[in-house]
């Protein structure tokens, strides 16, 4: 036994609110769909040596259930519905789901099962990973240490913006998969709690509950991904992906994300009864300045107000560059500005893990995620990415990693 057996999770609710927001659309939706999930390091770092440890962690994971005090919370949310609940209260999570192991010092992960199930591995899976790997290399720091440095950063962040109105600002945190540690993220959330007047929210339901913060999300890439074996047609699946969305979450939950196939492609999909049924769009690759204008002449081209709508830029954000979009959208549209890694893993010395975990096949099939930055697309099929390509009318120039 290593000195870190003791859990790194303490609670069921310590992952993303788009993941049980999600998890409910599935349980009610695709309730017998099956999926495999894989991890993936892009940075390439060779973190295999930890395999033995996460493997432990997952073992400790089974013994999580959501609480009666954690249940009545959620029943307090307007997003959830009782029957889902009630499941959820049983829900376990399943070892038996993930292989990990080290291989040639790299680390591989997968995670086969119910989509219902393993929609609920990827985040906190992930927050383990990074703990595990910050526990060995960085064992001195600490989370004073995090807010610390937070403050410094809080502090050059209003004199940067100390020409500008700044009522507008929202802040979110969406933290909980890169973090340092559970401990830093909670230290980090209080803080701005405390101290930055345009936190609005967090992604994480657990932290969300503890702070008495509003927890946010809607929908990840998995959700598009799926449907495009859901989907009779292909080309319709993003429009698929969309409609089921809303009719889970007709008047709430209104964000979606634009980039699975490209911002170009969504668009497309993205006429005027779901432009109208939306609240706004997320930002999660590609050059945000290009995307929100995008964005913006899409709302004028319909005829919608884009003062009616709001942006929310959740790529590789830190306060500085939240503050030129604000500076150049928001007098423009709503913003609204998610930082995750660059809150909850800022700490001199330290360097954050880019680590993922994305959705490889649904139903035995592939599915794919191309991003408007290469890097981040995904798929091992080569044959599925230029169907898909085809069907969304996008040039074969980006190759799959």
């Amino acid at each position: 036994m290593t000195p870190y057996a003791s859990p790194i999770l303490t609670s069921l609710l310590d992952t993303d609110a788009y993941k049980l927001h999600m998890q409910q659309a599935v349980f009610h939706r695709y309730h017998s769909i099956s999926v495999v999930a894989e991890f993936r390091c892009r940075g390439d770092e060779l973190l295999g040596e930890y395999a033995g440890e996460i493997r432990q962690q997952i073992q400790l994971m089974s013994e999580l259930a959501l609480t009666d005090d954690e249940s009545t919370y959620l029943s307090g949310l307007p997003f959830f519905t009782q029957d889902y609940l009630s499941w959820l209260k049983t829900f376990r999570y399943n070892p038996e789901h993930v292989t990990v192991s080290d291989r040639d010092g790299h680390l591989h992960v997968r995670i086969e099962g119910p989509w219902r199930e393993v929609i609920m591995w990827e985040v906190p899976l992930l927050a383990v990973i990074s703990e595990v790997v910050h526990r060995h290399r960085s064992p001195l720091i600490t989370a004073q240490m995090a807010v610390e440095q937070l403050r410094k950063n809080l502090i050059s962040f209003n004199e940067q913006a100390s020409d500008i109105d700044l009522s507008a600002f929202r802040l979110m945190d969406f933290g909980t998969r890169r973090r340092f540690s559970g401990e830093v993220q909670e230290a980090i959330v209080s803080t701005l709690k405390s101290e930055f007047p345009y936190l609005v929210g967090t992604s994480n339901y657990d932290v969300a509950h503890k702070l008495q913060l509003a927890p946010v999300g809607t929908q990840a890439h998995e959700w598009f991904q799926a449907h495009q074996q859901i989907s009779p047609v292909l080309a319709n699946s993003q429009r698929a992906a969309l409609q089921a969305w809303l009719d889970e979450y007709p008047d709430q939950l209104g964000i979606a994300l634009t980039d699975c196939i490209t911002m170009d492609a969504f668009l497309r999909d993205f006429g005027p009864k779901f432009a109208n049924a939306y609240q706004g769009l997320r930002h999660d690759s590609g050059d945000p300045f290009e995307w929100g204008e995008k964005a913006i002449a899409h709302y004028h081209a319909l005829d919608i107000d884009p003062m009616t709508k709001t942006l929310v830029f959740s790529d590789n954000l830190d306060l500085d560059k939240a503050l030129h979009l604000y500076r150049h959208f928001h007098k423009r549209v709503n913003l609204v500005f998610g930082i995750g890694t660059r809150l909850t893993c800022n700490i001199p010395g330290v360097k954050p893990l880019n680590i993922v975990i994305k959705l490889v096949q649904c139903n035995g099939k592939p599915v794919a995620k191309l991003s408007d930055s290469p890097g981040k697309t995904i798929c091992q099929d080569k044959a599925f990415v230029k169907a898909l390509r085809k069907a969304f009318d996008l040039p074969l120039v980006k190759k799959a990693s």
